[in-house]
């Protein structure tokens, strides 16, 4: 009993309290005009912030639109060019593989050489030939002038045998046969001496006339000209990049592989000339110019941002230059917002590599006036 009467006696002294609060709260309560017109003021403030908010987001897009276009559809171009054999033989030795990085004038493959060795022995023996040919032409017309000199002997010695015998026939010592040998002989003589004539104009025209350039027999000029070749060809065994950059496809490049002229072994991707293409659509480039001010981002560097311009805009849209260009004249015609290319060059330059076929994003600042 003593137990439950400390409880009540403590809960009453709790209540008491409560209320002797509560009282108190009601005295500081502050129910003056001035009071009220300060809660009233606050309740103004907290119902007027959202909508100056919306109002204030709402013209920050109608004074910023139509300030800049952009596109998802841009996508990293640098220059590629194919490496092909510009002679056909076995692959010897390789020195690359994929994705390597090479400087302009690295060895990339070499090719067998030893048929292009024969080939540049042929084209040395060729020219000794003809050296050998020009100087027994040289000889032939130095002895054709000896030809000649013996056959004007000869017409001399026939001519003197001929005058004897007519002398001889017209006092009638000597038989008409005799006679008819000596004219013979003449003619023979004089007939010989033509012969030596013509041979000697011949190895002149050989050796001196037909020249392909000055002081050089067309002989000997065409085998230096193979010779020439045969060493172009053996130099082309071993093949360079002809630019610096990275090395792609090259699947084909083995050991023991056989090369055929002019089918591309690998390709190197540029590392000088970098750009982005973007693809805009038609209704984009009312206000496009060339030079304008444009930002890059990437889908694989999320925290790079480049700066860059447009360099230049496609002469066509895209569809123009597809294999299978569409065929608007037809019954079945659908209008569709084509996508010109347009071509933006970077002014920054990327603390990363940028990948040919990178997927970018680029935003046109419309406002500047380009060149």
């Amino acid at each position: 009993m003593d137990m439950l009467k400390s409880e009540d006696l403590s809960e009453q002294y709790d209540s008491s309290d409560t209320l002797a609060e509560d009282d108190q709260d009601i005295k500081n309560a502050d129910y003056s005009p001035s009071g009220k017109s300060k809660r009233r003021w606050g309740r103004w403030i907290v119902m007027a912030i959202v909508p100056l908010t919306l109002i204030a987001i709402g013209g920050y897009f109608w004074l910023t639109s139509g300030q800049s276009v952009s596109t998802d559809n841009a996508y990293v171009q640098q220059d590629r060019v194919s490496v092909a054999a510009e002679v056909g033989g076995r692959i010897i030795e390789t020195n690359v593989s994929g994705n390597d990085l090479v400087k302009e004038g690295d060895i990339l493959f070499r090719i067998d050489p030893a048929p292009f060795e024969i080939g540049l022995a042929q084209a040395n023996a060729a020219i000794a030939g003809a050296e050998v040919q020009v100087q027994a032409l040289r000889t032939t017309a130095a002895g054709t002038s000896v030809d000649i000199s013996a056959a004007r002997e000869d017409i001399a010695f026939a001519q003197a045998t001929f005058e004897r015998q007519q002398a001889l026939m017209q006092r009638g010592f000597t038989t008409r046969a005799d006679f008819d040998t000596a004219q013979h002989a003449v003619e023979q003589a004089r007939e010989r001496l033509r012969q030596a004539q013509a041979d000697a104009a011949e190895a002149q025209s050989f050796t001196a006339n037909a020249r392909s350039m000055p002081g050089e027999n067309p002989a000997i000029a065409a085998a230096k000209v193979q010779r020439e070749q045969a060493q172009l060809n053996l130099s082309r065994t071993i093949v360079r990049a002809p630019s610096s950059g990275w090395v792609a496809q090259a699947d084909r490049l083995q050991i023991g592989q056989m090369m055929v002229s002019g089918l591309p072994a690998l390709t190197i991707v540029s590392d000088k000339k970098t750009w982005v293409e973007a693809n805009f659509k038609e209704t984009a480039l009312t206000k496009m110019q060339v030079g304008q001010r444009a930002k890059i981002t990437f889908d694989a560097y999320p925290d790079i941002k480049l700066k860059g311009h447009v360099e230049s805009i496609g002469a066509g849209t895209g569809s123009e230059f597809s294999v299978l260009p569409a065929q608007n004249a037809t019954g079945n015609w659908v209008k569709v917002t084509q996508r010109v290319p347009v071509r933006i060059a970077l002014d920054d330059i990327s603390p990363r590599p940028l990948i040919a076929g990178l997927s970018a994003e680029v935003t046109v600042d419309i406002r500047t006036k380009g060149k």
